[in-house]
């Protein structure tokens, strides 16, 4: 597919953001991404972008900014002028948002009015996607869709749902194309070690490495609807190709608990899992969300999107790359997966 489209990613850097990049990099868009400063560089996920023979380097291009800076994006949304701006960027690890609320709320809540904001003051058109996240629902029944009712159970969850009704303000009150994305829990070897698949794989070839002897964790039986981090990403696109802005759940409608994972990953490896495990009340939440289960039908129906990557197939992919990473023996079946379905190198 041949473009000339600009698209404004935030959080570029992260796991959504570096597959989102390839995605609409292979799309034939031009990509301007938002990076905060700091003294040690971040962007390993999206190096291989660089380093792309066959990707001409005007067509990625990163800019400094911060979510607090109203005014900073202001300018830079105004002088860059996206067809499409997808905000991923935030304070995303729920259980760091105990710790560190107020700011959780200002850069995941705040920062979305911010850039609503500044496409409102830019006067320019553009289409705009809200990363929501199945955090919304907290203690909702299983399944969730689009109608079930909101029972946030953490500060980042709280800031989310903040953000949601402020694109759907924007979008009533000032006629704005911006969608909320609702995706349930997505995955992959980019994902953040703090993130608790990332932290089992990880520490899985730490311990056939012999560089640990335990995996330290905390509720082994909260429930979630797990998918594959470059099949959602495609539907983030899909949302604003529509004709009319509107809000989808995105999942795969499963639902699995961290124990299972647990199984899956060590079981992968013909290991009991219950001899590398041990809890730590440290990774206990103040308040737990027991299970997310999305309902997709109607991504189904109007993006035509549903997830191909299982449960067992995601947790496979994922331990390979751990394993591989560290020159480690991997059974490859992961890698089988991700090649077959040409899916991006990890």
């Amino acid at each position: 597919m041949s473009s000339s489209k600009k698209a404004l990613i935030t959080g570029i850097t992260g796991q959504d953001g570096s597959y989102l990049a390839d995605s609409l990099l292979a799309k034939g868009y031009e990509i301007h991404g938002l990076v905060r400063r700091s003294s040690s560089s971040n962007r390993s996920r999206i190096d291989h972008l660089y380093r792309d023979p066959h990707l001409p380097s005007t067509r990625l291009f990163l800019h400094y900014g911060d979510l607090s800076d109203s005014s900073q994006l202001t300018e830079l949304i105004y002088n860059i002028k996206p067809e499409e701006i997808y905000h991923l960027g935030a304070q995303s690890h729920v259980r760091v948002s105990f710790d560190l609320a107020e700011y959780t709320g200002d850069i995941t809540g705040l920062g979305t009015t911010r850039i609503l904001e500044s496409v409102r003051r830019s006067g320019i058109k553009t289409k705009f996607y809200q990363a929501s996240s199945s955090e919304l629902y907290g203690s909702a029944p299983a399944p969730q869709n689009e109608h079930t009712p909101f029972q946030p159970r953490s500060p980042y969850a709280a800031a989310k749902v903040y953000a949601f009704w402020m694109v759907r303000n924007y979008r009533d009150g000032y006629g704005l194309f911006a969608s909320n994305g609702i995706l349930f829990n997505h995955e992959s070897p980019r994902r953040g070690e703090a993130f608790v698949t990332r932290k089992i794989t990880r520490g899985l070839a730490d311990i056939i490495a012999k560089k640990e002897k335990k995996l330290y964790m905390g509720n082994l039986d909260a429930r979630r609807d797990w998918g594959y981090a470059p099949e959602y990403v495609e539907a983030m696109w899909l949302m604003l190709q529509q004709e009319r802005p509107d809000d989808y759940v995105i999942g795969t409608g499963e639902t699995h608990s961290v124990r299972e994972f647990l199984e899956e990953a060590f079981g992968y490896l013909n290991m009991d899992w219950k001899e590398y495990i041990a809890l730590d009340p440290y990774y206990l939440r103040p308040t737990e969300v027991e299970e997310l289960r999305a309902d997709n039908t109607k991504a189904k129906k109007e993006l035509n999107w549903s997830p191909k990557i299982t449960f067992k197939d995601l947790v496979r992919i994922m331990v390979d790359y751990d394993l591989e990473r560290d020159g480690l023996p991997c059974p490859g079946i992961g890698k089988k997966i991700v090649e077959k379905n040409h899916f991006p190198k990890n």
